[in-house]
């Protein structure tokens, strides 16, 4: 199986089974709430069931950037399975979550006896490090509107296995701004002509509509 391939396995189903035992707990979140701090111990990992979490980093003079939204299916935290002792980031709630949240150990046990659920992971952690390499390509080359038109399109999984989700959960200015290393006024300039475009909708309160046509921008030269 690559990267790529859609797996017949299914951790979501596979981790909600009671088969797993000890060393899993599952706890919601309301928006805006910490699942963990930059600087805590790493002894977990966690698979987001439900809703998005934040990824921050806050550096030693007190600046903050976005560095990663996760979704349904995501797994995060898995630095401590690299002997990382403490938090490099600050987890999130994005909007209500449901979180689980795996020992450390009970990880380590499942990577070794089954071999399903490792392909899985494995897979997880390929496309996390495609990922990062592709946000430092888009960072040093392409301009923010790009970036800003990339970062919507990742955060409504176009190009994911599974199916899109071209309304989601809006997201402020000031987020999308420190995702991209711009501005909020850049941010409101692009969404502003976005819309005018009809590239996006967010008429409503909430929610943010995220439609195809955005592509034009991420593969216009």
């Amino acid at each position: 199986m690559t990267v790529y391939d859609k797996p017949s396995f299914d951790p979501k189903i596979f981790l909600g089974v009671g088969r797993i035992g000890e060393g899993r707990t599952t706890a919601t979140y309301d928006k805006n709430q910490v699942v963990f701090a930059q600087g805590d111990p790493a002894n977990a990992i966690f698979y987001v069931q439900k809703g998005k979490v934040k990824l921050t980093v806050v550096s030693h003079n007190g600046k903050e950037a976005v560095v990663g939204i996760l979704a349904e299916g995501d797994f995060f935290g898995e630095g401590c399975l690299a002997h990382q002792a403490l938090r490099m980031a600050t987890a999130t709630s994005m909007d209500d979550c449901c979180v689980m949240r795996l020992e450390k150990a009970r990880v380590v046990r499942l990577l070794r006896e089954e071999p399903a659920f490792t392909e899985v992971f494995v897979a997880h952690l390929l496309s996390r490090n495609i990922r990062v390499g592709e946000d430092l390509v888009d960072q040093l080359f392409n301009s923010s509107e790009k970036r800003l038109a990339r970062v919507l399109l990742l955060l409504a999984r176009f190009g994911k296995e599974c199916q899109p989700e071209p309304v989601i959960a809006k997201i402020s200015q000031e987020t999308l701004a420190e995702m991209i290393g711009t501005t909020r006024s850049r941010v409101s300039f692009f969404m502003n002509k976005f819309r005018r475009l009809g590239f996006v909708n967010y008429d409503h309160k909430d929610t943010l509509e995220v439609h195809s046509s955005l592509l034009n921008v991420v593969l216009r030269d």
